[in-house]
């Protein structure tokens, strides 16, 4: 699924639109966990459910300092990043990667757009740069599983 999140102009706009993002990936993350057979990879998964859990926090503490309530919860995306994860689900632990995948990829362009605006603080800057790092290597993490059991597979 294509994002439109990181192309609002209104900076709490942007702010309200990632956060809601980081809700509909912690969303994503719990149904995976549900359904991985390999516990290493849930390890893994419930470490980037948590890095998602931190930017919520982090972004709400933003917003709510420029006198705007953040989102509580996941927007109707979640439907579809959940919906992805649970039809995967049904095909084994490759195709649950291959899911989170594109929710990966969904989050990392949101963050790369963010953090190539000019009116940034000086901490939404690093704040925004510190999670798109997250994202960068939740996705790596995940396409390194996905290549290596797609390689034992028979």
């Amino acid at each position: 699924m294509a994002t439109a999140v990181g192309t609002q102009s209104d900076l709490g706009d942007l702010l309200h639109q990632l956060i809601e993002l980081d809700y509909d990936a912690i969303e994503a993350y719990r149904t995976a966990l549900a359904r991985f057979e390999d516990t290493g990879f849930r390890s893994q998964m419930s470490s980037f459910q948590q890095d998602h859990e931190r930017h919520v926090h982090e972004l709400s503490v933003l917003l709510r300092a420029m006198g705007r309530e953040p989102p509580e919860g996941p927007d109707m995306k979640q439907y579809l990043t959940k919906g992805k994860v649970v039809i995967a689900g049904l095909l084994g632990d490759p195709a649950v990667l291959a899911a989170m995948i594109t929710n990966e990829d969904d989050t990392n362009t949101a963050y790369e757009r963010a953090a190539a605006r000019v009116d940034l603080s000086t901490e939404l800057r690093e704040l925004v740069e510190h999670n798109l790092a997250d994202e960068r290597r939740h996705r790596e993490w995940l396409r390194e599983k996905l290549a290596a059991s797609r390689a034992s597979a028979p």
